[in-house]
């Protein structure tokens, strides 16, 4: 039977027998096919199961069929270890429950799917915390952490995994499940037969494990065979006490499958301060580590000036720069620590602590943080680090193969000079970062795997890095483990006879090599760290696809690269911050992470996927529960910016068929709809509710029978401005405010003249957005220029200060998508146009201090909760939609921390999305807006937005120029 065969029969079998999702499809394996790291390797299938005992069956089916498996969780990992040719068994979508916690015992036991932060925030009422802190804390699940042995930056207080976790419940190879705790060798046959093994291979080989295991601080390399003799020193050889879970941190899934764990949990400390300290050099900041540590931080980390400039230039990043201090010169610093304290008893500890520091450099400018938001900003910011890096146009990326070296702390110095001579030498640079107080630095050369040159260039720095790190004490990966990026190094580090006592390990869990072959034991030669990337998968480099686009993509360096800018660090998988992904919010589903539709773009247009690169099912069905919020482009550190990268998609697929979707026709005109339901709104509205035309419509257009249709009213009209003096303002009155709520267009007016303008109306056919979205770019094109030419003498007038458009979604068009189509109109006027537009609410916050006349406004009477469209949000920031309200009521003011709402305009109306539209809106808008008071208002400026939440709650929220217009007295 050939392999095609095969891995049909085992897909027939685990339908049958597994509860689970089981994907064998092309797009589904090409999801899984990559992590974190550089490494792309093409699975044999995907089984997402619904518990762990759908786990564990899985496992039983795939060992009795002696197909190779390998468990995931959340995709973190950054050396290559969760790729391979294996059936990958998802754990993160379902298997994430917290069992029970104890604040007494100071334990709890979890499923292996839970992340990091999931579980501190269930666990947070209890006093209690999981110490490991990893930066991807947000996405990385704890038995992930298992197989990592993931640290994080506060390992120098706490440790890593392998201390937090007492008792592992472990699925072997066969689908035998068994705990692994201390005393489990009494209770368990099976677990008694493999401790005696394994003790027996370390007592074997223990004055090699003696003098070879390296005694740095931190260390992700190899089985922890130190770890059990350390045991059998303290148990005075007791076999019987031994507890085999410290043996499975770090295993990369190599011995068996983690389907829960038993952990150790800290008190949440009471008290702490952060110091964020300038330095000019990373020499500098290096040499200041060791001295540091002398006043016991809990973490010390750096962050070097390639990632501080970059920061600079990302639209989510910049705000937490401006919390660093200059550097001692003066200007911006090329490099900053951050160095916090932590207690349990006293404020006072924290000072002390803090001023010691400053005695310490009284040279250096020191910045001090004790109040929660402003640490939780500054750690933001170095959690961002390594994404922040992929953001790098160009074809040379900053690479992971060296990046996790574990260096005693007093050698560090002179390594990074060692490093940074070999960096030098193959003519590029590398950037420095991560947890200084350990020794443990993520240093990423760039180079670009396509160019033989750098190919060879990278093989000789992995080989010169390893000598070096050995040389000075340390060995190659502190935390982010051996994969395939450092498996092939590890005879070099522990010498041929531990890899042999590593082989005898393996052996006694994994006696057929069917979990994650290829990682620690029996790695590949040096050569092929090179070999399995997401450039370089097969023999031929893949080379980007550069098709006549429209949109630009220069500044990414072209179409190509710009859909290679997603490093799969996995950002867009958190669960409950920021916007950034609503449909993975609701389904947990990777086909609908950002990072699911970077890599399945990057397949399909590489021709990986199938010849048809433009019209792929799999990848349109990847692509179509992206609501195109453009969370992303600011949230994802490298800035991955989807919603552009779809139209562009389906608008390429569009040309090359020559087919457009009639719903895609029809919602990307709304502009023509609505014109037509306003000549006779009073009839269109009536017409509207009437059941049989409305089930037509909802057969027509696959609209939802649930979802209410938008009401039409009499459009406005042009309005020229008054005479006189007074600076003027143009009110450009978008299809939606135009044709269905004109109420918006005279608040607008009303507020503008109370402020002392002299204002006019233009109404806009269309600014694009309906048919951007759509991916229908050649109308969206036409309509921009059509519209650019009607402003021509509007845009030459100098005493009209500003644009207005009621429509955040039709104002992110001008300003984000209209700078960036290929629009035959010069960019100068373009962006001139983007940089005199605002919402009416925005333009009242901008131009605060220089508005003619200051409009009296009333008290309200209860608060102010505003909810931000999503574009808002994601082009002029989180809070930008209340800005006018903080600045006036700031005491009334509540930003709502609500995410997405889930309509998107056209993508609500569908009947295949509207579950899952509803969905999104009730994880966090629907129940705020019901534990509102009586008083208070809800603010919401986007059309979609109010739409969605009336149909959800049955609340009418108001545009915030409304509100402002209801408060003059």
């Amino acid at each position: 039977m050939n392999e095609s065969a095969i891995e049909s029969s085992i897909e027939r079998v685990l339908r049958d027998r597994c509860k689970g999702e089981v994907r064998f499809d092309q797009t589904s394996r090409g999801l899984y096919a990559t992590d974190a790291s550089i490494y792309q390797m093409m699975p044999k299938g995907v089984v997402t199961p619904v518990t762990t005992e759908d786990a564990q069956e899985a496992i039983r089916v795939l060992g009795e069929h002696r197909i190779p498996m390998l468990p995931r969780g959340g995709g973190t990992s950054l050396a290559g270890q969760c790729v391979n040719d294996a059936v990958v068994v998802d754990l993160s979508r379902h298997c994430n429950r917290l069992i029970d916690v104890s604040a007494a015992l100071r334990a709890c036991r979890v499923e292996p799917g839970i992340t990091v932060d999931d579980l501190n925030d269930r666990i947070r009422s209890s006093g209690m915390f999981f110490a490991p802190d990893p930066s991807t804390a947000r996405q990385a699940t704890i038995a992930g952490c298992i197989g990592n042995n993931a640290a994080g930056a506060h390992s120098i207080l706490y440790g890593r995994t392998s201390e937090s976790v007492t008792g592992i419940d472990a699925c072997l190879w066969d689908g035998t499940r068994v705990t692994f705790d201390e005393g489990a060798a009494v209770r368990d046959e099976r677990v008694r037969m493999i401790t005696d093994a394994v003790c027996d291979v370390v007592m074997s080989h223990e004055s090699l494990i003696r003098e070879r295991f390296p005694k740095t601080m931190r260390r992700s390399s190899g089985y922890q065979l130190d770890e059990i003799l350390a045991q059998l020193d303290r148990f005075g050889r007791d076999y019987s006490r031994l507890n085999l879970a410290p043996l499975l941190c770090g295993s990369e899934g190599t011995l068996a499958f983690t389907l829960g764990a038993a952990l150790r949990l800290h008190p949440v400390p009471r008290y702490k301060g952060l110091a964020v300290m300038s330095f000019e050099t990373v020499a500098h900041a290096i040499a200041a580590v060791q001295p540091i540590l002398s006043l016991n931080p809990s973490a010390v980390e750096l962050l070097d000036q390639l990632i501080l400039d970059l920061a600079r230039k990302n639209s989510s990043c910049r705000p937490f720069t401006e919390l660093l201090p200059e550097a001692p010169g003066g200007g911006m610093p090329n490099a900053v620590l951050y160095v916090e304290f932590l207690s349990a008893e006293s404020p006072g500890i924290i000072d002390d602590s803090l001023q010691k520091l400053r005695d310490h450099y009284p040279q250096n400018r020191i910045d001090i943080y004790t109040d929660p938001e402003s640490m939780k900003n500054a750690w933001t910011l170095r959690k961002s680090g390594e994404p922040l890096l992929h953001a790098i146009a160009g074809s040379r990326k900053p690479l992971g193969f060296v990046e996790d070296n574990a260096i005693p702390v007093e050698n560090l110095a002179e390594f990074v000079a060692g490093f940074r001579a070999i960096v030098e030498r193959e003519g590029t640079v590398a950037s420095y970062y991560a947890h200084a107080s350990v020794g443990v630095l993520h240093v990423r050369p760039l180079l670009d795997l396509r160019d033989p040159s750098d190919e060879a260039a990278m093989i000789r720095i992995a080989r010169d890095v390893a000598h070096l790190a050995r040389s000075f004490g340390g060995v190659p990966s502190g935390e982010h483990g051996d994969g395939r990026a450092r498996g092939p190094l590890l005879p070099e580090y522990f010498g041929e006879e531990l890899m042999e006592a590593f082989r005898a390990v393996k052996s006694i869990f994994d006696p057929y090599a069917l979990l994650n072959p290829g990682n620690i034991v029996d790695p590949a030669p040096l050569e092929s760290i090179a070999r399995n990337t997401r450039i370089h998968p097969c023999e031929s480099p893949i080379e980007p696809t550069e098709p006549d686009t429209y949109f630009e993509y220069q500044s990414q360096g072209g179409f190509g690269h710009a859909v290679e800018m997603c490093n799969g660090a996995g950002v867009c998988r958190n669960k409950s911050v920021g916007t950034m992904c609503p449909s993975y919010h609701a389904t947990l589903d990777e086909h609908h992470s950002t990072r699911g539709r970077g890599n399945t773009l990057r397949l399909a247009i590489s021709g990986q996927l199938g010849e048809d690169r433009w019209s792929l099912k799999g990848t349109r069905d990847v692509l179509d529960l992206c609501l195109s919020c453009k969370a992303c482009k600011s949230e994802c550190p490298s800035n991955v910016d989807i919603a552009k990268l779809k139209a562009e998609y389906l608008a390429q697929g569009y040309a090359t068929t020559g087919h457009v979707p009639l719903s895609a026709r029809v919602f990307s005109r709304i502009h023509t709809l609505n014109r037509l339901g306003s000549l006779m709104p009073t009839v269109t509205n009536a017409v509207n509710r009437f059941p049989p035309f409305r089930s037509v419509i909802n057969q027509f257009l696959g609209v939802h029978p649930a979802r209410s249709l938008p009401r039409f009213a009499s459009p406005v009209r042009v309005q020229q401005f008054s005479p006189g003096n007074a600076p003027r303002v143009l009110v450009l009155a978008d299809t939606f405010a135009n044709h269905n709520e004109p109420e918006i267009v005279h608040a607008t007016l009303r507020v503008l003249g109370r402020f002392g303008y002299a204002t006019g109306v233009l109404p806009v056919s269309d600014l694009g957005r309906s048919a951007i979205s759509q991916g229908c770019l050649p109308h969206a094109i036409r309509d921009a220029e059509r519209t650019i030419d009607r402003l021509g003498s509007y845009l030459e007038d100098p005493t009209i200060v500003g644009f207005v458009i009621p429509e955040p979604s039709c104002l992110s068009a001008v300003c984000d998508d209209w700078q960036e189509l290929k629009i035959d109109r010069a960019i100068e006027i373009r962006s001139g146009l983007a940089k005199r537009c605002a919402t009416p609410e925005s333009f009242l916050d901008a131009f605060w201090g220089r508005h003619p006349n200051r409009a009296n406004l009333k008290e309200p009477a209860g608060k102010i909760y505003v909810h931000g469209h999503c574009h808002q949000k994601a082009l002029w920031g989180e809070h930008s939609a209340g800005a006018i309200f903080q600045r006036l009521f700031p005491d009334r003011t509540v930003h709502m921390d609500t995410g997405c709402c889930g309509m998107a305009g056209g993508f609500g109306y569908m009947a295949a999305k509207y579950d899952l539209s509803m969905k999104i809106g009730s994880q966090r808008l629907f129940p705020q807006v019901h534990s509102m008071g009586a008083d208070d208002v809800l603010i919401a400026s986007g059309t979609s937005c109010r739409h969605q939440i009336l149909d959800g709650t049955g609340c009418r929220a108001m545009h915030a120029i409304e509100y402002l217009a209801k408060l003059l007295d």
